[in-house]
């Protein structure tokens, strides 16, 4: 396996955690995705419509702004993207870093947190934000408590 990147997507810390975990166990760089504006807890409250998150949900075109890029993407040949479950899929925040970067001949491997929602068409959604040329591994939901062990064994599944 060539250099890795863990890149990720957090609003609570969960996903934080986990990929600083899964860094540690790949031996790999870790790089925060953030956002251009913030997510307040306002912004997060699903229950509401008029919420941020749940109108760039409901827009498969919503691509929110991030801020800075990875140096030298170009570097490395396994990328982990992880983030938070919303409404069944990655938040649209995932496409807008995938739409920033070509991945062509790379592997590209989401994984992702939730306390009870599965992965619904979070790889159909993600993928379509890559080239055909991007070697595009299926996701991975992993609930809140995951341990190193648990990534350590789902990572040797990979077999990279």
């Amino acid at each position: 396996m060539g250099k890795t990147l863990v890149a990720y997507f957090s609003c609570s810390g969960v996903t934080e955690q986990l990929a600083k975990e899964l860094a540690s166990v790949v031996e790999g760089d870790l790089y925060k995705i953030e956002p251009a504006i913030p997510y307040t807890t306002a912004d997060l409250n699903w229950r509401d419509s008029n919420a941020r998150s749940t109108i760039e949900m409901k827009d498969k075109k919503s691509r929110p702004a991030i801020v800075g890029k990875v140096n030298c993407m170009e570097e490395y040949d396994t990328i982990f993207i992880g983030f938070p479950i919303w409404w069944y899929v990655a938040p649209t925040i995932i496409n807008t870093f995938l739409e920033s970067y070509d991945f062509s001949g790379r592997t590209v491997i989401p994984f992702a947190t939730s306390g009870s929602s599965g992965m619904g068409d979070t790889d159909k959604w993600l993928h379509l934000s890559c080239s055909k040329e991007t070697k595009w591994r299926t996701s991975k939901r992993f609930p809140e408590d995951a341990k190193a062990a648990g990534l350590k064994k789902w990572v040797e599944e990979l077999k990279l």
